[in-house]
């Protein structure tokens, strides 16, 4: 990583210990230019921070076009993120900002996201949330999605939300008896669930969500979009209060 970083760097630093009309090395004699390569890594030998300069303006302007790019995909495809038509929709539906979830069942870093996106939501009270199954982590979580959709598809959205919460805490392997255990802990018709679990209904809608989520480059989970922006990964509840605040100006 620190070689892939260090290489474009050092042709930034190189250009900020060039003269100010351009040089060109290649016309350059072989004495002239090991003169010059001699004063160049005198130079940063004497000033490292030039290198550590460069690599923080690197990243940064890597950041600002990752942003941009974002951005982009996420206008593009405004409808198919925030008006599916069957995603589960939660928080408050009439809320100004919209937090949409892209999660695992057997995501760690979902877990521990899970807890603080529902401290955000109660502390708030005027965010609307929208989570999309998007199961990438094997077969159990293939089959963890196929039963929560197929939850949602049979007993309606309060009853998906319950068996949500329930795998994002559930700890231990999943598998037809531990969802049956966990329907039926809930009152739900786990037969009738499992008989949907396979259908075309199910598939259609992970399969919509999992296009959608390669549309966006989306490669990890949890990632989420925050109105316009682009959440790559685990963020605390503090931070996600604070771009809260940020997008309401």
């Amino acid at each position: 990583m620190f070689a892939r970083l260090i290489a474009p760097a050092f042709a930034s630093a190189l250009a900020l210990t060039a003269p100010a009309q351009a040089m060109d090395l290649t016309e350059l004699t072989d004495a002239e230019r090991a003169q010059f390569r001699a004063e160049v890594r005198a130079y940063l030998m004497e000033n490292p921070e030039v290198i550590l300069q460069a690599v923080e303006q690197m990243q940064n302007r890597q950041a600002e076009a990752q942003m941009q790019a974002d951005f982009d995909l996420v206008t593009a495809h405004a409808d198919e993120i925030f008006n599916d038509g069957y995603s589960w929709v939660g928080g408050n539906p009439e809320g100004d900002i919209t937090l949409v979830e892209f999660l695992d069942y057997r995501c760690g870093y979902c877990k521990r996201a899970h807890d603080e996106v529902a401290k955000l939501l109660e502390t708030d009270g005027n965010i609307k949330m929208i989570v999309k199954e998007f199961p990438i982590l094997g077969e159990q979580s293939m089959l963890a999605s196929r039963f929560a959709v197929a939850t949602k598809q049979v007993a309606g959205d309060d009853e998906y939300k319950q068996l949500n919460d329930a795998l994002m805490a559930f700890n231990g392997d999943i598998t037809m008896p531990a969802l049956r255990r966990l329907a039926e802990s809930f009152d739900l018709d786990a037969e009738a669930i499992e008989a949907k679990m396979d259908s075309e209904e199910v598939t259609q809608e992970i399969a919509q969500t999992r296009a959608l989520a390669q549309k966006l480059q989306i490669t990890g989970t949890p990632t989420f979009v925050m109105q316009d922006e682009m959440l790559r990964g685990y963020l605390p509840y503090d931070q996600m209060m604070a771009l809260v605040e940020e997008k309401r100006g």
